[in-house]
Formats: structure tokens, sequence, C-alpha cells
């Protein structure tokens, strides 16, 4: 099936690996023109030589998010030098931690206000592509309880909320608003690497707990999230897709 995104103009954030990496390589791979930022210059640098590889247009900059003006202008940046946006993915996390209040102001930084400076700042030029598509990327912390409470799981969950309500108010803009669960995703570097050595009675659980006995990989997540971002998904909006390989167990209506 072709999705459409030949020549497609894309923004992504957090996106020199895991999950935010496998999306770029695969809008690229597909044809979009992709701006790309992280914190890391080094990373930014070496994922921008890469994907250059693929013969598309390739954006990178060395940016935090929490820095709201430097944020902001990077993403207006970016937008000139790829020529406008018809695609935008949040993926920036502070990820999880429980260990004081500053990961409630961290997470509600990083996860929550990036993605809503973001969508903002980003949506005139979504609306001048007459076909502008976001992906919030969320996850399944948002959906159950999971171990402990922390700031991540109530921000994760705080914004499948924004983006169902956005993709209500930008609808008639022609702009569509989804936003993606992942489950426990493992790769070289990530959490759960982290989690496998440092506390395996928690890494086993959660590996038992996944109907087909293997964690999901960050290219899955990112064939989910290019289907959504692309014109092949034209009907969907304000939908959020779980994609957590049978790791949670409610009943989704």
């Amino acid at each position: 099936m072709d999705l459409g995104l030949r020549g497609k103009k894309a923004v992504v954030t957090g996106a020199t690996k895991g999950i935010g990496r496998a999306i770029v390589d695969l809008l690229a791979a597909e044809g979009c023109d992709v701006a790309l930022c992280a914190r890391s210059e080094d990373e930014v640098e070496e994922a921008v030589r890469a994907i250059k590889a693929r013969g598309v247009e390739v954006v990178g900059g060395s940016v935090n998010v929490r820095d709201a003006e430097a944020y902001k202008a990077w993403l207006e940046q970016a937008v000139e030098q790829l020529g406008g946006c018809d695609i935008f993915i949040p993926n920036v996390s502070a990820g999880g931690g429980m260990d004081s209040e500053k990961n409630w102001w961290k997470n509600f930084e990083i996860d929550v206000l990036h993605t809503v400076r973001g969508c903002e700042t980003l949506m005139p030029h979504l609306e001048k592509s007459g076909d502008g598509s976001i992906v919030v990327i969320s996850s399944t912390n948002a959906l159950e309880t999971f171990y402990v409470p922390m700031a991540y799981n109530a921000m994760k969950a705080a914004l499948i909320t924004y983006a169902k309500q956005l993709s209500q108010f930008v609808g008639r803009k022609n702009v569509r608003v989804n936003s993606v669960c992942p489950g426990p995703i493992y790769f070289e570097g990530g959490a759960w690497e982290m989690i496998k050595a440092t506390n395996a009675k928690m890494y086993d659980a959660t590996l038992k707990a996944m109907p087909n006995g293997r964690f999901g990989g960050p290219e899955e997540i990112a064939r989910v999230v290019a289907f959504l971002a692309s014109p092949a998904a034209s009907i969907i909006t304000g939908a959020n897709v779980v994609a957590d390989n049978g790791f949670t167990k409610r009943v989704q209506y």
C-alpha cells in the first residue's frame, strides 16, 4: 500500500534513538523530508548524515525543549528550511521516575508543554498544508496502573486527552490529530535494557505479561505512527491507537 508520504515534510522531536529514530528512518524511506531534534549535537549530526543517504532533505538541531523560545525558534527555522510542514510528531519524553516533586515539573515541561508548544507553533503551517497530521506519542502507562504512581504516567494520560480535544478543534482546518500508546519497547540503550540489568524481576514479569512472549521494537511503533501520519489514514482522527503487543489487559471499545 502506498502511504502517500513521498514529498511530505515532517518534524519529529527526540529522534536520534529508539522510537523517534525509527520514525524518522521510516518516514525518510517513504520519501518524506524530515526535521529532527534532540539534545545531543553529536547524535543529531550522526542521524542527519545517515538519513540524508536516503536522498531526502534532512534538517537537524540540538534543542532543549524546556527552553521554550529556543525550541519554538528551531521549529520555525526547520519549517523554513524544509519548505513547509505536513506532519508533526512530538516524541520527546522525560521518562519515568518518582524520587521527588521535580519529576512532576520535568515531565510536565518536557512531555506536555513541549507537545503543546510544538502544536501551537506549527499549527499555521499544518493548516496551510491542507493535509496536516499530528501524531502524539503517549504510553500504555497512561491506560492502566503501572507499578507505582509516577508523573510520567499522569502526563502521558494528559497527552491523550489533549490530542483528542485538539482533533475536534482543528478538524475543520484539515488537520488530523491522533495519539499512539506504545507498550514496553526494547532497544539498545533504552529503558528496558536498563531495567533488565538492574531489576530482573520487573523485566521478567513484564515479559511474562506479553501474550507472545516478547517485547516490541521501535520499528514496529514507527510503522503505526507512519500510517497514522499519512494520507492513507485520512479518515482517522481523534483516535488513540494502543500498540502494546497485548501487554494491557483492558477491553478497549
